[in-house]
């Protein structure tokens, strides 16, 4: 008969928290000698005991300790386009997934393992429990990444997604959270009802900002506003379909042309868009503001878009999302996104529930 493992997240929600030992202990009303044998695995809490930890964390019992059976393999959340493959891990709902490093602006931290075709070989000492992982496009969410491992020493691992894949992947259980800039700013229920359509209820959506997104141009047109961009016979960079700058894209050119006469070339990123464009390829496209500006650009604003950071209700106990909420909320990182161009932050760590 298999004997399972009983596993505790306690010391991971107290030092979240701020709490010593002490404190914890005179919470929960038990011993510190208590709080400290459970988080080193010398002991495990009565029923009692375990729920009144779990009162002063105000999250459920299963979020603090859960029992662990027969050690399972990890699954890769896309399968590796090459070996030896650097790869990342992270828990995600009780598996490890791993994700092939993948070139990227946003940069990457130092990768955790190699795939060598046979076997992952561990190079990080970084357990998964202590990464968390979002699918978005947000270049923002960068500065993201050093608050949250200021605030908490949790890492973020960064995935560069359209919103409809980083809602398939979040579908899948395979990323904690996905960044989401798909309604019409006209249309009623925004990205909740995206989200209710796509994946259903039992989500939670947490307002990161609200940008500019619009038509970036080659600044050596002198061209002043949309309407003469559209008119012009430029060259179009698009962008595939399920992604904010693409719905922004149809809406612009079906006012104004017919739809036999649109670019059929597409970038699968803002930054393929502005790149595009400096390289001469094109000499137009749809982004958001901070992407046309940091690569000197210019900008003409079309619209303003909500993006927002979509997760399970079933993950609002996890300390990393928990830290997550925090950093978003704070007043460092607040400012710090409100002083990029095109960024909103008025309704910055605002939550809504998708149901």
């Amino acid at each position: 008969m298999e004997v399972q493992r009983f596993q505790s997240s306690l010391e991971s929600f107290r030092r979240l928290r701020g709490w010593s030992q002490a404190e914890l202990a005179n919470r929960a009303q038990t011993s510190r000698a208590a709080v400290s044998a459970i988080e080193t695995g010398r002991h495990v809490p009565s029923t009692e005991v375990a729920l009144s930890l779990a009162r002063a964390f105000e999250c459920k019992v299963e979020d603090l300790f859960q029992l662990g059976g027969t050690k399972q393999e990890p699954v890769w959340a896309w399968p590796p386009k090459r070996t030896p493959c650097r790869f990342f891990h992270s828990s995600v709902l009780g598996r490890t997934v791993l994700y092939p490093a993948e070139e990227t602006f946003l940069g990457a931290p130092p990768h955790d393992g190699v795939f060598t075709g046979k076997r992952q070989d561990l190079r990080s000492s970084v357990e998964p429990d202590q990464t968390l992982v979002v699918a978005g496009c947000d270049a923002a969410i960068r500065l993201l990444s050093s608050e949250l491992e200021r605030l908490s020493g949790f890492r973020l691992l960064i995935i560069t997604r359209s919103s409809r894949e980083a809602l398939e992947l979040l579908r899948q259980r395979l990323v904690h959270v996905a960044g989401v800039h798909l309604a019409d700013p006209e249309s009623r229920g925004g990205n909740a009802r995206i989200v209710q359509n796509a994946l259903g209820v039992g989500y939670c959506l947490l307002r990161h900002a609200r940008w500019q997104e619009g038509v970036a141009l080659d600044p050596t047109l002198k061209i002043n506003s949309v309407r003469k961009a559209l008119q012009s016979n430029l060259r179009w960079i698009g962008r595939e379909e399920g992604t904010g700058a693409r719905r922004c894209f149809d809406r612009l050119f079906l006012e104004s042309r017919p739809r036999k006469s649109l670019s059929s070339y597409t970038a699968n990123s803002h930054l393929a868009v502005v790149e595009a464009i400096k390289s001469g390829w094109a000499q137009a496209g749809v982004c958001p503001r901070l992407f046309a500006l940091e690569a000197r650009l210019s900008f003409l604003n079309v619209e303003r878009e909500d993006y927002d950071l979509c997760y399970p209700v079933e993950l609002e106990g996890d300390p990393r999302l928990v830290a997550l909420v925090k950093a978003v909320r704070s007043s460092s990182y607040r400012q710090m996104l409100g002083d990029l161009e095109g960024y909103d932050t008025e309704s910055t760590g605002e939550i809504q529930t998708v149901s």
